[in-house]
C-alpha cells in the first residue's frame, strides 16, 4: 500500500494589534479597527452642525449665494442642497451613502446620516458613519420682503373707468379671481374711478394688461421712469406704469350713437340700450330689436357717452301692452335679438299716479312685462340731456321713455339669495356710500343674465336655505343650485375625502394616518349624516399639530449620489 501525501493547505495567520495586542487579520496599519478609530478620525474637518436658511412665507430654502429653491422634506432636492453645504469640507473623503433621519417637523432640525471612506495609515481604507445636524433658521427672501413691504414695486397697472356705476369693475373682479391673476400682485388698491395693481416685475404687469384687453373693451398706454443707473455695468432700473382706460359705458346705460356708427351697425336707431359689457359692448335698439356689438377699437374711433346713470332711472307701472309681431326691417338691417320680444306699452310714473299723464313707447321687454308690472326706465320727455348726437336728432325720433329692466322687490331677492361671490383683498380709500347698492345691482344682473354669469364662479352660501325653483314667488329670476360651486373646506368633506384633504395639508409622503381615527374609505351609508362626519373630523389633529396623531414612517429608498 502506497501513501500519497496531500498538498499542504496554506491559511492566513493572525497578527497581534500593535496597540492592544488583540489577534487580527494582517492589514497595512497593523492595528485593529477600534484602535485605528482612536488614532484617526476621518470625519475631522466635516462640520457636525450646519445652518440652513428657510423662508416661511414661500417655503423655500436658500441655496447660496442668492438662489431660493422649493424643496419638500426628505426630497432629492433637499438632500442635494444639504450636501452642497458640506461639499467643500469633504474633498479628502469619499462619500458612500447619505440619507435622512426622521425628526419632528416642528423641531427645525434636519438630520442626515453620512457614510464616508478614507485611506489612512499605509493604504488602509477606513469607513465611518456619522450624523450631521442641519439647523433651520428663518430668513425672509427678497420676493417675500417686497410683498410684505407693500410699497416696493417695479410696475403698476392703473385701471380707470369714468362712470358713476362700477358694474364693469365688479364683473372684472370676478374674471380676475377666476383666472387667479391677482396672486402675483404685491398690493391692490381701490381708489376713485378705478383700481391699481402693483407688481414686482414688469412681465406680470404686462400679463395683466393683456388679460384686460381680452376681457373688456379698453385702451392702454405705457410709460416708464428711470430710478437709477449703474454706469459701470450699464444697467438701468425703471418703474413702469400701465394706464388702462375702460370704455365709459356700463350695463343698462342708454346711449346715443353717431349717425355714421349707427349706419355701419346695420342702420339701427341712434338711441340704444347697453344690455351687456364683456369683451365688447352689446347694444340693442328698443324700437326694432336690432342688436350690435361694438369692440374697443370701434368705440375709440366713434366714441359715444351714456345719457343717464342708474340714479336717474324712474319707476313706471305698465298700464297696457301690445306685442308686435312680424315687423319688417329696412334694407341693410342687421341681426335681431331672439331673446327679447318687441312690444308697445303705455306706462305711467308711480310718482304721478294721482294724474292722468301716461307715456307711450316701444320696448324690448315684451317677454317679461305684463299689465300692472313695475319697470325702470329713463324719461326723455321731462329731462334735459346735453349730448352732441342727441341734440342733432329729429325730435320725433327721440322716444319719450326708454324702459331698461323690470323691477322686483329687492328685499325679497336679498332674503332668498342662497349664493355668494368671492372678493379680492384690497385696500379701499375714498369709498362711496352708494357702493352697497351698486353691488346689489350687479348681483341682480347675474341672476337675470345667464350669459353673463357663465364667466363667473358662483358659490353656494351654506348659511342660506337652498331654493328649489329657478324663479321667485313674484317671478324674479334666481340662480339654480346646478350653477353653484361648493367652497372647499374640511367641515364639508366626509369619508375618505376628509382624510385626503388632511393628507394634502401634511408634508408630502411623510406620515400615514392610521385608520384608528374612525374614517372609512369605502364611503358612508345613507344613515350616516354630515354631523357624524364632522365629529370624526374633530378627532383628527389640526394641520399645525399633526405630530400628535399616531404616525408610522414609510421606508425611504436610497438615492444615488454624485458629487
Amino acid at each position: 500500500m502506497e501513501y500519497i501525501q496531500a498538498p499542504a493547505t496554506s491559511s492566513q495567520g493572525n497578527i497581534l494589534c500593535c496597540t492592544c495586542g488583540v489577534p487580527i487579520p494582517p492589514n497595512p496599519a497593523n492595528m485593529c479597527v477600534a484602535c485605528l478609530r482612536t488614532q484617526v478620525d476621518i470625519s475631522e474637518g466635516i462640520p457636525k452642525q450646519v445652518t440652513v436658511h428657510f423662508c416661511k412665507q414661500c417655503e423655500r430654502y436658500l441655496q447660496p449665494p442668492a438662489t431660493w429653491v422649493q424643496c419638500a422634506l426628505e426630497s432629492r432636492e433637499l438632500l442635494a442642497l444639504c450636501l452642497k453645504k458640506l461639499k467643500s469640507s469633504m474633498t479628502k473623503v469619499r462619500l458612500i451613502d447619505a440619507g435622512f433621519l426622521w425628526t419632528e417637523p416642528h423641531s427645525k432640525r434636519i438630520k442626515m446620516k453620512l457614510t464616508i471612506q478614507k485611506e489612512v495609515m499605509n493604504g488602509a481604507i477606513l469607513q465611518q458613519v456619522f450624523v450631521v445636524e442641519f439647523v433651520i433658521q428663518s430668513q425672509m427672501c427678497d420676493d417675500c420682503h417686497r410683498v410684505e413691504a407693500k410699497d416696493f414695486w417695479k410696475a403698476v397697472v392703473q385701471v380707470r373707468q369714468k362712470t358713476v356705476h362700477k358694474k364693469t369693475f365688479y364683473y372684472l373682479e370676478q374674471l380676475i379671481l377666476k383666472h387667479k391673476l391677482h396672486q402675483n400682485a404685491l398690493n391692490i388698491k381701490e381708489i376713485h374711478e378705478g383700481i391699481d395693481f402693483y407688481y414686482g416685475s414688469k412681465q406680470h404687469a404686462q400679463k395683466m394688461v393683456d388679460f384686460l384687453q381680452c376681457t373688456v373693451p379698453c385702451r392702454s398706454k405705457a410709460s416708464q421712469r428711470l430710478i437709477s443707473h449703474d454706469i459701470h455695468s450699464n444697467t438701468y432700473n425703471y418703474k413702469s406704469t400701465f394706464s388702462v382706460e375702460i370704455v365709459p359705458v356700463c350695463k343698462d346705460n342708454v346711449v346715443c350713437l353717431s349717425p355714421r356708427l349707427a349706419q355701419s351697425l346695420g342702420n339701427m336707431g341712434q338711441v340704444c340700450v347697453c344690455v351687456r359689457v364683456t369683451s365688447t359692448i352689446h347694444l340693442i335698439d328698443p324700437n326694432t330689436l336690432q342688436i350690435a356689438e361694438v369692440d374697443g377699437n370701434t368705440y375709440w374711433r366713434n366714441p359715444f357717452n351714456s345719457l343717464c346713470n342708474p340714479r336717474q332711472l324712474e319707476e313706471f307701472i305698465v298700464m297696457d301692452i301690445d306685442i308686435i309681431r312680424n315687423q319688417k326691417l329696412g334694407a341693410g338691417a342687421g341681426l335681431r335679438s331672439n331673446r327679447h320680444t318687441l312690444a308697445e306699452v303705455w306706462v305711467q310714473k308711480t310718482s304721478e299716479m294721482d294724474t292722468s299723464q301716461q307715456y307711450h313707447c316701444r320696448t324690448f321687454l315684451g317677454h317679461l312685462l305684463n299689465i300692472g308690472d313695475l319697470v325702470l326706465g329713463f324719461d326723455f320727455a321731462n329731462s334735459n340731456v346735453n349730448d352732441e348726437y342727441l341734440n342733432r336728432m329729429n325730435p320725433h325720433h327721440v322716444p319719450d321713455v326708454v324702459l331698461i329692466k323690470k323691477s322686483y322687490d329687492r328685499s325679497k331677492r336679498v332674503k332668498r339669495r342662497n349664493w355668494k361671490l368671492q372678493e379680492m383683498s384690497r385696500d379701499r380709500e375714498g369709498m362711496d356710500t352708494d357702493d352697497e347698492r351698486q353691488y346689489q345691482d350687479f348681483l341682480e344682473d347675474l341672476e337675470e343674465d345667464e350669459a353673463l354669469r357663465k364667466n363667473v364662479n358662483i358659490y353656494k352660501d351654506a348659511s342660506k336655505i337652498p331654493v328649489e325653483s329657478d324663479t321667485d314667488d313674484d317671478g324674479a329670476p334666481c340662480i339654480s343650485l346646478m350653477e353653484m360651486l361648493e367652497e372647499l373646506s374640511l367641515s364639508d368633506a366626509t369619508g375618505g375625502e376628509a382624510e385626503l384633504l388632511l393628507l394634502l395639508l401634511l408634508p408630502t409622503s411623510e406620515v400615514v394616518l392610521r385608520r384608528s381615527v374612525g374614517l372609512q374609505h369605502g364611503g358612508t351609508d345613507a344613515q350616516k349624516d354630515a354631523t357624524q362626519a364632522e365629529e370624526s373630523l374633530k378627532m383628527l389633529p389640526k394641520p399645525a399639530d399633526y405630530t400628535r396623531a399616531e404616525i408610522e414612517l414609510r421606508p425611504r429608498h436610497r438615492l444615488p449620489l454624485c458629487l
